[in-house]
């Protein structure tokens, strides 16, 4: 999986810093505001990538607020 690193602006190969592990940390929804459906972009997409890390056997602990 490449992922696009801002700080070196190049798409890198993912590689965990821990091997065989993930950490994630994601935003919550924004809730002083009305509800949309972008709300739900970051849980489901983020979701969906927590999902292939563990199908490609990682060990993931994923936190969300």
């Amino acid at each position: 999986m490449k992922i696009y690193n801002t700080l070196t602006r190049k798409k890198e190969e993912f590689v965990p810093i821990e091997p065989g592990k993930v950490r994630m940390y994601v935003c919550g929804p924004t809730v002083y505001n009305l509800i949309h459906i972008g709300n739900a972009r970051p849980m489901i997409f983020f979701d969906t990538v927590r999902r292939y890390f563990e199908y490609k056997n990682y060990k993931v602990n994923y936190v969300s607020n």
